[in-house]
């Protein structure tokens, strides 16, 4: 995910959302859009949400990272971008 001139940032609802989830250390379901486009579940933690070169990312407790706006659901959220 090196494209970060595309990056839609989320909006700031469900960033804190994010950020909730990661204080409780709570298993979450998180739906989301892998680099080939395939749709991926995990069950995890979220042990950070962070920004990193004009993007904003999700550390899951899978060793996993990634791009906020690729995700679709963390549990029955569902996430849509700022633009859309």
């Amino acid at each position: 995910m090196t494209d970060v001139a595309r990056y839609n940032p989320i909006s700031c609802d469900f960033h804190d959302v994010l950020e909730a989830a990661a204080t409780t250390r709570k298993v979450v379901r998180v739906r989301f859009v892998d680099d080939a486009g395939t749709l991926q579940h995990r069950s995890a933690t979220i042990v950070d949400v962070f920004s990193r070169h004009g993007a904003e990312y999700l550390w899951i407790s899978t060793g996993e990272t990634l791009r906020l706006d690729r995700l679709i659901a963390v549990d029955d959220t569902k996430f849509v971008t700022r633009w859309q």
